[in-house]
C-alpha cells in the first residue's frame, strides 16, 4: 500500500519498557508478527539494554530469531551502549539481527544521568564508537530525547536540540529521533523545532517521537507533519513511557496511541499505507496480552470517516 508518512510501531520496545509484569517471548513475537501483518514498514522490536537493568529485553535475540521475516520491513533495536552493538552485530551474523539500531543521547545532563548513567559528554563518545562500531551493516537512528523539556532541568534550548542533531550527522548518522520524552511539547514549539531541523541540518530525516503526558501528542505530530515531518514514531494503545525501573516520568508517560494517529492522518487524507482492519485486531491483542483497556480512544470508538 502507498503512503504519504512513514510510522514505527514502537509498542514492543519503548511500549513494554513501562511494564512491570514480564511479557513472555513468544508473546511479543506474535505481536511482532500481527504488526508486520498490518503494514508496518518499520517496527521497534526490542532492546539490548543490559538484562539486569532493564529484564523486559533479556529475550533480546529470542524475538528477533524468532519473528517472521517480512520482505520490506525493517525492525529496530535500541542500543545503550557499545556492549549492546556487539550483541547486534553477534545476531547479525548469526543471521538474525535488526535492520536498524537506535543510538541514544539525552538533550540535558540530568536525564543522562538518570538514565544511562553518564554524562553527555561521554555518551557522545561512546555514541560515535558505538556508529563506528556497527559500521554499515545497520540504518543508524540517532535519538535526542528530552528535546522539548526536562522534568529536572526545565525548558531545553532548541539551538543545542539542532546541535545534537548535527553531531549526529557528523557521525554518519542520517535518521534523527526528536523525542518529546515526558510530554512537554506544544504545536508551536514542535512546528518551530522541526521547521529549524529542516532548515539548518537538512540532510537529516527527523522522526518525530512525541509522548501524550499532557495530552497534547496527536496536536504535536500535526505540526511536525506541518512542518514537513513524514517519519513518526507511536505505539499501539499508547502504552510505554521511561523503563519500569527508572522513575522520572510523572502521571500517564505513554506515547502517542497508533490507533488515534492513523486515524488522523487517514482522515486527513494522508496515507499511513497500513490495513486498518488488521490493525484493529493487532490492537485487541495488545490489550489482551497486557490484560488491560489501553489508551487508544479509536480503540473504543471505531475509524472516523476516512479519506
Amino acid at each position: 500500500m502507498n503512503s504519504a508518512v512513514v510510522i514505527c510501531e514502537c509498542f514492543a520496545r519503548d511500549g513494554l519498557q513501562h511494564e512491570t509484569a514480564a511479557i513472555a517471548a513468544h508473546d511479543k513475537i506474535e505481536i511482532i508478527d500481527a504488526i508486520a501483518d498490518a503494514g508496518f514498514s518499520r517496527i521497534e522490536a526490542t532492546s539490548y539494554s543490559h538484562p539486569a537493568q532493564v529484564p523486559a529485553f533479556a529475550d533480546a535475540s529470542q524475538v528477533l530469531k524468532g519473528i517472521d521475516r517480512r520482505e520490506g520491513v525493517s525492525y529496530k533495536a535500541t542500543c545503550p551502549n557499545g556492549k549492546a552493538v556487539e550483541r547486534a552485530l553477534a545476531d547479525f551474523a548469526a543471521g538474525y539481527g535488526a535492520e536498524e539500531l537506535s543510538l541514544l543521547v539525552s538533550a540535558t545532563e540530568a536525564h543522562t544521568e538518570r538514565n544511562l548513567r553518564t554524562t553527555r559528554e561521554k555518551q557522545w563518545r561512546n555514541v560515535a564508537e558505538m556508529a563506528a562500531l556497527a559500521g554499515r551493516r545497520f540504518r543508524l537512528i540517532g535519538v535526542v530525547s528530552m528535546a522539548f523539556g526536562c522534568p529536572f532541568e526545565g525548558k531545553v534550548d532548541q539551538g543545542s536540540v539542532v546541535a545534537d542533531i548535527a553531531h549526529f550527522v557528523s557521525i554518519g548518522v542520517r535518521h534523527v529521533t526528536v523525542g518529546d520524552t515526558t510530554g512537554h511539547g506544544t504545536p508551536s514549539s514542535v512546528r518551530s523545532l522541526f521547521e529549524r531541523v529542516a532548515r539548518d541540518v537538512p540532510e537529516v530525516t527527523a522522526i518525530a517521537h512525541f509522548h501524550d503526558t499532557r495530552g497534547t501528542a496527536l496536536a504535536n505530530c500535526v505540526a511536525a507533519y506541518e512542518a514537513g515531518c513524514r517519519w513518526f514514531d507511536s505505539a499501539l494503545g499508547g502504552v510505554g513511557g521511561h523503563p519500569a525501573q527508572i522513575q522520572y516520568g510523572e502521571g500517564y508517560t505513554g506515547n502517542v496511541a497508533t490507533e488515534d494517529l492513523v486515524n488522523l492522518f487517514e482522515a486527513e487524507g494522508v496515507a499511513t499505507g497500513l490495513d486498518l482492519d488488521r490493525l484493529s485486531k493487532v490492537s485487541l491483542l495488545c490489550e489482551k496480552t497486557l490484560g488491560r483497556t489501553l489508551q487508544s480512544r479509536v480503540a473504543r470508538a471505531g475509524y472516523g470517516f476516512l479519506g
